[in-house]
């Protein structure tokens, strides 16, 4: 799912909402996590998951095309720990 299929979604499943107002609502929920996870802060969704952000430190990588030695920064990426109830669902079947 996409996240224009989730707005069309939620507002068939709300008549009494507008499209947009259903966009503006969707849109604002991802830039509170992602502002969170910019900040280094966890945001948790119960029965859901969790994002989180991991630090990579530097190291010396290799090009794998002409296989000489590369430096790699220091990076940090986004990271989803599945909840217990999203894992049951999804094992369920």
């Amino acid at each position: 799912m996409i996240k224009s299929e989730l707005i069309q979604k939620i507002a068939e499943e709300n008549p009494h909402l507008f499209q947009r107002d259903v966009e503006r609502i969707v849109s604002t929920i991802f830039d509170e996590i992602i502002d969170a996870m910019a900040n280094g802060n966890r945001v948790e969704l119960r029965g859901f998951g969790a994002f989180s952000v991991k630090r990579r430190d530097a190291r010396q990588g290799r090009n794998p095309r002409t296989g000489d030695a590369v430096d790699v920064e220091e990076k940090h990426v986004p990271f989803f720990k599945t909840g217990k109830l999203l894992r049951d669902r999804l094992n369920q079947q």
